[in-house]
């Protein structure tokens, strides 16, 4: 999406234009033989690292580039083209899982953490969900008691991307009482004793590694605490802006894809005597879906603004986040639709996509819960 727009300067379009190269020319080939063996060369982070692409919008001091959310937008939609979801899951777990270490962390946690995981050396996860419930945080189950010079932590989280081959995984526990002021957070690391993991299958994001992690008495050293004990849940809550904002670009860039995928697919397929392009009603679908995708960019782009001018509009950005993957999901079915028993058929973008549909709608916070978040933040209430 490099239209014309008073968004973007000649620096962001240059980095379109890497993004673009890259993405080209080491991911789309090869993301069906990807999805197929359940995960991507490792080797994928340390070329995003030296793109930049893993560095965006964190400190410049620990490795990152301090891009602005414009350069986030064309991230996630110049990574969109490849298709695959669970590229950019994986690829990019860090962007949820190191903010609560740059915003609150301690000076020794950024030098440790950071700098590996800018560099594509190291890979970070966030560990938030469990079994018991989803979205909501402020109940969560799994404890870590103080004993001596560490945390003994018990319980698990599931649905974790990255959840096998991550290094550090930024991990929210109950330090205190109930609700969100006995919530912590723990920087847990791959090794520890008493901590295990197990593979989850799903329906799409493949390549995505995802898994359950399981926390039997594992000791934490004190120092691995995220910021200040039991004020976890508002380093948990400070990211979300940003991250329902990459969600929302990402969306919005598979839409554009089942749009483009559609269009080629329409000019060149044979019927009733001419091409699918020549019937009224497949012109008319693909301008329904351009309909929805300007829409979306549109809104999308204007809240990212506000964000960069220092505002925080958190009720628009939940709207943004459903009008994103409500525009992915009406332009996946019309592009499945439109190409027959061919979108039915693995190894189709636009049939990857489809099936990638749900886990938009879900992550990073549910399509109902983004509602009743925006109707408060909104002033929709008596």
């Amino acid at each position: 999406m490099s239209r014309s727009s008073p968004f973007y300067t000649a620096e962001h379009e240059a980095f379109r234009a890497a993004v673009r190269r890259f993405v080209a020319r080491e991911i789309t080939p090869n993301v069906e033989a990807w999805e197929n063996q359940a995960s991507f060369p490792r080797e994928l982070y340390r070329q995003a690292a030296e793109l930049g692409l893993l560095g965006l919008g964190f400190p410049e001091a620990y490795g990152g580039n301090d891009g602005d959310l414009f350069m986030t937008i064309i991230a996630a939609q110049e990574l969109a083209r490849c298709g695959g979801g669970g590229v950019l899951a994986s690829l990019l777990s860090h962007t949820i899982g190191c903010p609560p270490i740059v915003n609150v962390g301690s000076e020794a946690l950024k030098r440790k953490v950071l700098p590996p995981v800018m560099r594509g050396e190291k890979i970070s996860a966030l560990g938030i969900t469990e079994p018991s419930g989803g979205s909501d945080v402020a109940n969560l189950k799994t404890t870590a008691l103080r004993d001596g010079d560490h945390y003994v932590v018990n319980g698990s989280k599931t649905f974790i991307t990255s959840g096998i081959r991550a290094d550090f995984y930024t991990v929210a526990v109950r330090t205190g009482g109930p609700g969100p002021a006995g919530v912590s957070l723990l920087l847990i690391e791959k090794g520890m004793p008493g901590f295990t993991q197990t593979p989850l299958s799903k329906m799409g994001w493949l390549c995505s590694d995802t898994a359950t992690l399981h926390f039997d008495d594992v000791r934490v050293p004190v120092d691995n605490l995220v910021g200040t004990e039991n004020q976890g849940f508002k380093a948990i809550m400070q990211n979300f802006n940003r991250e329902r904002i990459f969600l929302a670009a990402g969306a919005n860039g598979f839409a554009q894809v089942c749009l483009d995928e559609t269009l080629a697919w329409a000019k060149q397929r044979e019927m009733f005597g001419g091409k699918l392009i020549d019937q009224q009603v497949t012109r008319h679908k693909l301008a329904d879906m351009a309909m929805r995708i300007e829409a979306t960019q549109a809104m999308l782009e204007t809240l990212a603004w506000r964000v960069e001018q220092g505002d925080a509009p958190v009720g628009e950005i939940c709207l943004l986040k459903n009008q994103a993957t409500q525009t992915m999901a009406f332009c996946a079915n019309e592009a499945v639709q439109m190409h027959g028993g061919a979108g039915f058929i693995r190894g189709v973008t636009v049939e990857r996509i489809y099936r990638e549909v749900k886990v938009n709608a879900i992550g990073g916070g549910a399509e109902e819960v983004m509602r009743d978040l925006a109707a408060r933040q909104l002033g929709f209430h008596a």
